[in-house]
């Protein structure tokens, strides 16, 4: 009995759970049913608005400006040479790297010694020379003196003879005496023609003295250069580099001792492309005397000089391409050569164009021009210049609209948008970034600051006055790791 109550009991309740799941199964099913044949809710659809800066398109003239790299050189550079070989004895405390000498200072003093006695020897052939002149010359006087003297005995002698012949004549005279006559005239002839020979060698005499001389004067004024050679004077004012000789060191001839560069005369070269080459032409066909400027970024110290393009070169160079232009600078104070800068020149103006930044453009020369319902449409632009970060293009179908200022994938023909006109914009300019350095960041960037002599003292010092403060900008910090290679 007890059995059949326990088992009984199961099957109710087996039953029950049974029942259970089944109306649970229906609800699920009634609440599926209800679901799938109910209307879809619908939203309304809203258009989605970009805010977009926008600036106004001005068309006017506008002179475009050529900004192109290039490199300082000195237009006049002198390699320093020994024109004679020896042993440096002397040294001005001015010939060093880096340091400076004037016009006709004496650099350096080569042993004059072996240039000196030679110098010696034939300043003694010239004396000896001269004495000889002298000489041939008394020489010449004495011989013209003695052929006067045969000249006139001969006279005599020929008169002797005339008389003799005459006695002869007359009967008187005998034919022996007039042949020793004749024969003394013909001696005195001979004499005559012997001391003319003299004079002649005394005045050949003369000439070789003269010729002589001559020599030794041409010989000593060589000596005299060679020994002149042995002092090395500054042909300019200038700046030495690359001295490579100290006192006691024996050098020769021609070698390269240093090179002399005036810091005062120094210009610009740097490579344009043709197409800007040809836009600085005259209407003759030379380059224009345009005004350049030129910049040297030094650790965020900008150092400025002006000055005039000055001439192209001949050829365009082997690898090359474009045209090597060169410019005088006026006033290059704080330039060295070898430095890196950049330089602007101003291209002849142009008429009709409008000035809008480079984000403005696409690749397919488009602009985004809002209409009148503030939605965007596109227009097809020429583009005349690219100058920075802005671009110079013609288009009429765009005078006096505004153009989005900064293109992003999103927008496009038809987009609806807010703009936001300059003059909305905040002014505000945000303040520089401040980073904080360790210690052992700090002392390595003010050791590197320290130690760069190309730096000019007024940007130095105020690079080690940020150092040493609590928080540095970070753009100081950013530049000087990257010239460290850190």
């Amino acid at each position: 009995m007890r059995f059949l109550r326990r088992s009984l009991t199961g099957l109710f309740l087996l039953s029950l759970t049974l029942g259970l799941l089944a109306f649970a199964a229906v609800q699920v099913r009634d609440a599926v049913q209800d679901r799938m044949n109910r209307e879809p809710r619908s939203f309304e659809a809203r258009e989605r608005v970009f805010a977009v800066n926008v600036v106004p398109v001005a068309f006017g003239t506008v002179t475009p400006e050529l900004t192109a790299f290039g490199q300082v050189e000195s237009a006049r550079t002198l390699e320093i040479r020994a024109a004679a070989g020896g042993r440096v004895m002397d040294i001005a405390p001015e010939f060093v790297e880096g340091g400076t000498v004037t016009e006709g200072q004496v650099m350096l003093r080569i042993d004059p010694t072996d240039a000196e006695s030679v110098l010696q020897r034939l300043q003694s052939e010239i004396v000896d020379s001269r004495a000889e002149q002298r000489e041939a010359e008394r020489g010449l006087v004495l011989a013209q003196d003695e052929q006067a003297a045969a000249e006139d005995q001969a006279a005599l002698r020929e008169r002797a003879f005339q008389r003799q012949r005459d006695l002869q004549d007359r009967g008187v005279g005998t034919a022996a005496a007039v042949e020793v006559a004749e024969l003394a005239a013909a001696q005195a002839r001979q004499s005559v023609l012997a001391r003319r020979q003299a004079v002649a060698q005394a005045e050949a005499r003369i000439d070789q003295a003269t010729t002589r001389l001559s020599r030794a004067v041409i010989a000593e004024a060589e000596a005299q250069r060679r020994l002149d050679d042995t002092l090395i004077t500054a042909g300019f004012t200038g700046t030495l580099a690359e001295v490579s000789v100290v006192q006691g060191r024996l050098v020769s001839s021609n070698e390269k001792l240093a090179r002399l560069i005036d810091a005062d005369a120094l210009e610009v070269a740097f490579r344009v492309s043709t197409q800007q080459f040809a836009r600085l032409l005259d209407d003759d066909g030379d380059l224009s005397n345009a005004d350049v400027t030129v910049v040297l970024d030094v650790f965020g110290t900008n150092l400025t000089a002006q000055g005039r393009l000055s001439r192209a070169g001949a050829t365009v160079g082997e690898g090359q391409t474009g045209r090597l232009l060169f410019a005088t600078l006026d006033s290059a104070r704080g330039f060295r050569p070898g430095d890196f800068v950049t330089v602007m020149t101003d291209e002849p103006p142009l008429d009709r164009v409008a000035k809008i930044p480079a984000s403005a453009l696409d690749a397919a020369n488009e602009v985004l021009v809002l209409t009148e319902d503030d939605r965007l449409e596109e227009v097809p632009v020429s583009l005349v210049r690219r100058q920075g970060n802005d671009v110079l293009i013609r288009a009429d179908e765009i005078e006096g609209r505004e153009v989005v200022a900064e293109r992003t994938p999103l927008l496009g023909a038809g987009i609806k948008v807010k703009p936001v006109r300059p003059d909305e914009r905040s002014n505000v300019s945000e303040a520089p970034e401040m980073v904080e350095l360790t210690d052992e960041r700090r002392a390595r960037l003010t050791a590197f600051v320290e130690a760069n002599t190309r730096m000019p003292e007024e940007a130095r010092q105020r690079i080690l006055n940020q150092l040493s403060q609590g928080t540095v900008p970070a753009g100081v910090v950013a530049r000087l790791e990257s010239r460290m290679g850190g």
